[in-house]
């Protein structure tokens, strides 16, 4: 499917989309917890589903409702049948461990693209804890060990991804001797384990964190079931926000500016641009001024990339993006990605190993890959708004994150017409 977006000034106002982060997480904790657990204004997209129905295979009881979903954990065991995590690399780097936890083998496979991605931190951690793992291609197998680790101590770098941690965190209530979990590097994307924290923390886990977040201790302890409202997602709201900079006027309901969430460094992003932006309790509105260039760290808020590049194309003057190494190992390399659909609408970027300089200007519609890449597709969506006559291709890439995208989109004065290559 492509999208092709129109010229227009954007007005309207969209709520922003439960936060893919905290439902996942939260589906985890509450299938890990004996007894009946209610998850309200959950995320249903192509990745949450994915944690649902993995969870649902080891034993939980989930049910859908319009606005809640209702899970009864406790007892997970391998099953028979293979566990599809999908394209979900949180769903694959949160299951795994887990299964590591539990007792038998468990078989799990993954979308093809995300064996690209980085698992040997798992590895290695598997190897310390005595868990017998294989991988071959995209087929996962975990022996899990009924938590009996043969150490009570694990290793491993916290520059990769926070996901190696956060899965060792869900899983270490589980272990016999409990888990400490070491850090042989600093931990980057510290927010994202800290909304760990905050979730196992609502479904009666204690942690005990080391100083900057080196380390965490963790006794063995048992999940208790809870009600969980998950709130915006401030990564899905970024577009919307940026529209409203770039094309009009847009409000974004159901936001926290107090949220743990890393992305919601985009306010501060916009505020340095010079976008006018006013709050009012968790409504957020945002309105077209006259952009300045930026110099922005990224780092620990890496899916920013595609939403501040594209702002940064409007803008005047010249942005250096840094910390963005990676990205490249996302969806898609979403430095080159970026830079070269960037190039397409006539703007000028240089792309070095972990950075991006854009020179801003007037970009220009183009036909623009979305690479498979849903951050891709939504940030062009945005700036499609601000110059017209864009096209992007793979537009159906949204529904990994954020299936109503192109609808709210609408609803904030976009113009799209999704049609059936």
């Amino acid at each position: 499917m492509k999208a092709v977006i129109g010229k227009g000034c954007a007005g309207g106002a969209v709520a922003a989309p439960p936060s893919k982060s905290y439902t996942i997480r939260a589906l985890f904790a509450a299938a890990l917890a004996e007894g009946r657990s209610v998850i309200r204004n959950p995320l249903a997209a192509d990745d949450s589903e994915a944690a649902a129905d993995v969870l649902t295979r080891l034993g939980a009881g989930i049910e859908r409702g319009a606005n809640t979903w209702t899970v009864a954990g406790g007892n997970l065991e391998p099953p028979h049948q293979k566990l599809d995590c999908r394209q979900s690399a949180a769903t694959l780097r949160f299951l795994a461990p887990v299964c590591a936890a539990l007792e038998g083998v468990s078989r799990i496979t993954f979308a093809p693209g995300l064996a690209r991605r980085p698992m040997a931190p798992l590895f290695e951690a598997f190897s310390q804890l005595g868990v017998a793992s294989e991988l071959a291609g995209n087929y996962f197998t975990v022996h899990g060990t009924g938590g009996r680790f043969k150490s009570n101590a694990v290793s491993l770098p916290g520059n990769v991804s926070s996901q190696f941690v956060s899965g060792l965190l869900l899983a270490a209530p589980l272990a016999e001797a409990g888990l400490e979990i070491r850090l042989t590097s600093p931990a980057e994307s510290k927010d994202y384990l800290c909304m760990t924290l905050d979730c196992l923390r609502c479904f009666g886990i204690e942690v005990t964190p080391g100083a900057e977040l080196t380390g965490f201790r963790v006794s063995r302890q048992q999940y208790r079931p809870a009600e969980y409202t998950v709130e915006g997602d401030w990564s899905s709201a970024s577009y919307f926000l940026g529209l409203g900079a770039l094309a009009g006027r847009v409000n974004v309901s159901g936001l926290s500016e107090a949220s743990l969430q890393a992305d919601r460094f985009i306010l501060r992003c916009l505020r340095r641009m010079g976008a006018a932006i006013s709050t009012d309790c968790e409504t957020i509105t945002v309105s077209r001024a006259r952009l300045k260039a930026i110099d922005v760290d990224l780092n620990e808020a890496i899916d920013l990339l595609p939403t501040v590049a594209c702002l940064a194309a409007a803008a005047e003057g010249t942005s250096v993006i840094t910390g963005l190494g990676r990205a490249r190992l996302k969806e898609s390399d979403r430095i080159s990605a970026v830079t070269e659909n960037l190039k397409r609408t006539g703007i000028a970027v240089v792309e070095g190993t972990d950075c991006m300089t854009i020179t801003g200007g007037l970009p220009h519609g183009a036909v623009v890959d979305s690479c498979d890449d849903h951050r891709v597709a939504m940030a062009f969506a945005m700036l499609g708004a601000a110059c017209g006559d864009m096209v992007i291709l793979g537009a159906e890439c949204v529904n990994k994150t954020y299936p109503g995208f192109w609808e709210d989109f609408r609803k904030a004065g976009g113009k799209v017409d999704l049609q059936i290559k």
